[in-house]
């Protein structure tokens, strides 16, 4: 393992993977940078002992930021966690980064996410599926896996992208739109919907961090895949809220914003058999029922 590690974008998911390397590596001499885009985002790294920059992408500023940053960059572990920009199908800010680099990484992480593959109807598919998005938000994410793969050919570098569905956990529960009692969409018509616990999904980015694999992409799931309905239900209960009204999906286009339609309309099945062998890992929780439990 090497001993200088880069989370770009260290927010939740970003402090889980560092959480993972400094239970396991704190008498070595291990160097964890993280770079943000807030100041809470940075205080909060700064009290796990990360050294940690804050600084906007988008910024004009932020090129004389990242030149200052390179040389400590060059042959590290990078972890890319950070969003792309809102609108658009590109992801521009992930190009900018990676333009700013004198000093290139040895390999890089990516998430992405399975909404890259489209819909297929509630079929099982895996990496294998040829990707369809139809969200903007899910051409962005397939902009900088190009941009990544392209960049590695480029310059010899490692990589893997991991393509991401819902990330759950115990602190990152749907709980307000709970208390609104907002409505879903009847089981009948519901789109089958995947996910992964965020301390499965720290895990498994440790592991595509230290595998000798370069240039494969996962998707990281729990393998256990429910309408969206179940898991609204399944969250009610363990909190012990209402379960939220059903409508159909003709009142759900009319009623529910335009991001959360955009959900609904896309249904799939995603296997994680390949994570699961590629990688050799073994999920904490390997259901949602798993991952709730009191």
């Amino acid at each position: 393992m090497d001993n200088n590690i880069w989370i770009i974008g260290c927010g939740d998911i970003g402090r889980r993977v560092a959480r993972l390397y400094l239970k396991d590596f704190s008498k070595i001499d291990l160097k964890i940078h993280a770079l943000v885009s807030s100041n809470q985002s940075k205080r909060q790294c700064e009290e796990l002992g990360l050294e940690t920059i804050a600084v906007d992408l988008d910024a004009k500023e932020s090129k004389k930021m990242l030149l200052n940053i390179t040389k400590t960059i060059k042959n590290s572990s990078l972890f890319y966690f950070t969003p792309p920009p809102r609108v658009g199908r590109e992801d521009t800010r992930f190009k900018y980064f990676l333009n700013a680099l004198t000093s290139l990484p040895k390999r890089i992480v990516l998430i992405s996410t399975t909404g890259v593959y489209g819909d297929s109807k509630g079929a099982w598919i895996d990496e294998s599926f040829g990707v369809n998005p139809k969200a903007d938000r899910a051409h962005r994410r397939l902009s900088a896996e190009q941009t990544l793969v392209q960049w590695a050919q480029d310059n010899n570098r490692e990589y893997i992208i991991l393509r991401v569905p819902g990330i759950y956990a115990k602190d990152r529960l749907p709980l307000a739109r709970l208390k609104k009692g907002l409505p879903v969409v009847n089981s009948r018509e519901a789109a089958w919907t995947n996910r992964i616990h965020a301390d499965d999904l720290a895990m498994v980015c440790r592991a595509a961090m230290e595998s000798n694999i370069s240039g494969e992409i996962y998707n990281v799931t729990d393998g256990q895949p429910s309408t969206m309905t179940e898991y609204f239900n399944q969250v009610a209960d363990y909190v012990n809220l209402a379960r939220p009204p059903q409508i159909s999906m003709q009142e759900a286009e009319q009623t529910l914003s335009a991001g959360m339609v955009s959900y609904l309309r896309e249904s799939r099945r995603i296997s994680n058999t390949k994570m699961l062998k590629g990688l050799q890992v073994e999920l904490r929780y390997p259901s949602l029922k798993e991952g709730l439990k009191k």
